[in-house]
Order: C-alpha cells, then sequence, then structure tokens
C-alpha cells in the first residue's frame, strides 16, 4: 500500500478518536510472511531438547522465510515434535525485522505461525521510507498486512514530492 494512502488513513483516524485513545489499526502492507513457506534460521549455537518440542537458537540468529528477513539476539522455536511443524517463535535479544518495504525494531517479538500472527513488543519502531510509526506494541496479521500498534503511538509522516 503506498504510504501516502496509509497516512491518510492513520491521520483520519487520529481526528476521529479521542486523544487518550491507546490503539490504531493501520495496513502496513510490507511487512507481511507466508507462514507456510520454507524458514532458514542460522545462529552461533543450537540446543535441541526433542522430549519437549523446544530448539533454542544462540547468538547473531537470523531468520530468512520468504521476502521478511528478522534478526535477533536468540529465537525459542516450538515445534511438533511427531510432524516437526514449527508452532510459533518467541524472539528475544533485541530484533529487527526486514522485508522489501518497511523494517520494524523491537525488544521482543513472537511470530505465531498457527495463527498468522506477529507480535511485537518494548520500544517498537517501524519505518517505511522517511515516515516512521512508534508504540509499545504492535500486531501484524500475516494474511492481510493490517497492523495494530497499541501504548502511545506516535508517528512521523514525511509528504512526497511534487
Amino acid at each position: 500500500m503506498h504510504i501516502l494512502r496509509i497516512a491518510t488513513f492513520v491521520i483520519a483516524s487520529f481526528l476521529t478518536l479521542p486523544a487518550s485513545a491507546q490503539g490504531t489499526a493501520i495496513a502496513l502492507g510490507g511487512i507481511n510472511a507466508d507462514p507456510s513457506a520454507p524458514m532458514e534460521i542460522s545462529a552461533d549455537s543450537l540446543s535441541v531438547d526433542q522430549d519437549t518440542g523446544l530448539a533454542l537458537f544462540d547468538g547473531n540468529v537470523v531468520v530468512g522465510q520468504g521476502g521478511l528477513r528478522l534478526s535477533a539476539g536468540q529465537v525459542r522455536v516450538s515445534y511438533d515434535a511427531e510432524t516437526g511443524d514449527i508452532r510459533f517463535l518467541e524472539i528475544t535479544g533485541g530484533v529487527t525485522i526486514v522485508t522489501a518495504t518497511e523494517a520494524a525494531e523491537a525488544q521482543t517479538a513472537r511470530y505465531d505461525l498457527d495463527a498468522g500472527e506477529l507480535i511485537l513488543s518494548g520500544e517498537v519502531l517501524v519505518t517505511q521510507g522517511a515516515s516512521a510509526m512508534a508504540a509499545d506494541r504492535m500486531v501484524v496479521n500475516l494474511e492481510d498486512g493490517t497492523s495494530r500498534l497499541d501504548g502511545r503511538v506516535r508517528t512521523v509522516f514525511q509528504q512526497a514530492d511534487n
């Protein structure tokens, strides 16, 4: 979605909400992923507990899935011990997410493949070109690319040069 349409939607949302509103729903078309796409993970070390279905990737972790790239200090992966299917990732140690059109940073994140949801928490910052949005928490629906930012939402929109 073009940034000006996003800006218009968000600004219109702000104008219709009371000043004390804590959340804003927006469409961030660039942060999306296909939870069924193959996932590649690299890290300095890996510990696996097959009894609990947990794998811990530690140190300089990089996750790639389609056009989504994620980096963090540590990623705990929960998987189905019978099928090997990944259920969710708990991401800590500073999170950076990059797509072709956007970048996001947060202290922690949870990528729930079953629910098709990415939740970023703690000093969330999303940039799209020269524009930026910040909040305490962001929930992204990966199927339709919509997001909800909660907790003292702040925005800066740069106008395109005409």
